[in-house]
């Protein structure tokens, strides 16, 4: 079966989640216009990656830090209270799968920490799974909290078994393989990383766990910063490329098939066939035939990870 999919590349409205999503709405109507039904946005889309992090001074700019901290955590989406209620009443209504990247906030325990999330929404508008950033990377990790594994779970779409992690996670041989093992058919990688690295780590990803693979990071200059956004002006310049982007699609055989769509703010398409990941794996299949796990072994722990457990009587 061959699944038309749109990678979706558009700058989010920085620190502003409504306004985001009323953009990401119009984005997925033309989409499913072209016939797509899986549709990829990049890393913490909602409300926007958090790239003032890596020009902010950490002592210097503390004050700054703090008061942009706080429109994030204020524009963060908060799962429980229905924040994603708008994107999956429209994947129900055109019957697709999204795959939205968003920083998240805690509000059953902290009320206050933020993860580096990555959502799948099935074309019923449910959510088949929340996976966490198992860890954030560099100064991210003065922005996010760390995930548990309770989100390292592969699912089934009409578009084929599903699994994503978030950017740089794809270099946690371990957290790849525990996909590899769910009989994993797509890797969606959300990401901040549009590096030639990057993509050929995507490139020997496809070709290891015999899958296709859909990364994108978010095209954005400076001039797509809203003017609300604290000392816009000092951090970024208007004609500056913050990220090129470059959503690509690549096969299992490490074969780019679509991209990488470069400094350009719009939608990637392509055509994927499951039954190709299905014959890759016949010569190469790492959770499979290719596989000793009588000197290799994984655990991989599911479980929550909850700060408390409240027991009534």
């Amino acid at each position: 079966m061959v699944t038309k999919i749109a990678v979706i590349q558009k700058p989010p409205v920085m620190l502003q989640r409504d306004a985001t999503i009323e953009g990401m709405l119009g984005s997925i109507e033309e989409a499913a216009d072209a016939g797509a039904t899986l549709l990829v946005f990049p890393e913490a889309h909602i409300p926007g990656y958090p790239t003032w992090m890596w020009r902010l001074k950490p002592g210097g700019d503390m004050a700054l830090t703090s008061e942009i901290h706080a429109r994030l955590r204020e524009n963060a989406v908060d799962i429980e209270r229905g924040d994603l209620a708008p994107l999956q009443e429209a994947a129900a209504l055109h019957a697709l799968t999204l795959v939205v990247g968003i920083s998240e906030i805690d509000s059953r325990f902290s009320g206050t920490t933020l993860f580096n999330s990555v959502v799948v929404i099935g074309p019923e508008g449910s959510l088949l799974n929340r996976h966490r950033k198992l860890m954030p990377t560099n100064p991210e990790r003065m922005v996010w909290g760390m995930g548990d594994g309770s989100g390292l779970r592969v699912v089934d779409t009409p578009a084929g078994r599903l699994g994503s992690l978030i950017c740089w996670e794809s270099y946690m041989p371990l957290a790849r393989f525990a996909l590899y093992a769910q009989a994993m058919e797509i890797f969606v990688n959300p990401t901040w990383d549009s590096s030639d690295t990057n993509l050929a780590s995507m490139r020997h990803i496809a070709k290891e766990g015999g899958c296709w693979v859909v990364s994108t990071a978010t095209a954005i200059q400076g001039s797509d910063i809203p003017e609300t956004f604290p000392e816009r002006d000092r951090l970024y310049t208007p004609e500056e490329w913050i990220n090129v982007g470059n959503a690509v699609v690549i096969a299992p055989s490490g074969e780019i098939m679509a991209g990488p769509l470069n400094r350009e703010k719009g939608i990637l398409y392509a055509e994927i066939e499951i039954e190709t990941s299905l014959r890759a794996r016949r010569s190469l299949d790492v959770s499979g035939h290719y596989d000793r796990p009588d000197i290799f072994s994984l655990t991989v722990n599911r479980a929550p990870q909850p700060p408390a457990v409240f027991i009534d009587s």
